[in-house]
């Protein structure tokens, strides 16, 4: 099911006003939304979008921003073991992943956890492509 949420209603937040987005959400993220509300003590649902934004323009901040040779753990979840989307990002950049871990969750998700040394515009790579492909359910890069 597939319930459109209007986020805003041209309403003033912290001085400024807000304009208005609409958004179709499945029901499990209308869940995950009101987690974010209750979980971080939130007013409603365009507070808790606005929270989610602000955490993942801070991630992108701090991806963006790195520089340098850059090491450090990949975390990855995803659903379809058969899918062979993953083995072929794997291959593709061998030369950065010195090691993996794959296992299988008892959910039948695959958690693949990468050690990975690069170049940050190489990493940046790796991210970006992971991310493009819709698949990952979860992804995070933990640097050293």
């Amino acid at each position: 099911m597939l319930i459109t949420y209007d986020l805003s209603d041209d309403t003033v937040y912290e001085g400024a006003v807000m304009g208005i987005v609409s958004v179709s959400l499945p029901d499990e993220y209308i869940q995950q939304l009101d987690l974010i509300e209750n979980t971080y003590g939130l007013r409603n649902r365009s507070d808790a979008m606005r929270q989610a934004i602000r955490l993942a323009e801070a991630e992108m901040k701090d991806h963006l921003n790195m520089s340098g040779h850059v090491e450090g753990v990949l975390v990855i979840v995803h659903a379809d073991h058969d899918d062979t989307w993953m083995s072929r990002i794997q291959h593709r950049y061998e030369d950065q992943i010195r090691m993996q871990l794959h296992t299988h969750l008892s959910s039948g998700r695959c958690l693949d956890v990468m050690f990975v040394s690069s170049e940050s515009e190489d990493m940046r790579e790796i991210l970006k492509e992971i991310r493009s492909t819709g698949k990952a359910d979860y992804l995070k890069l933990v640097i050293s």
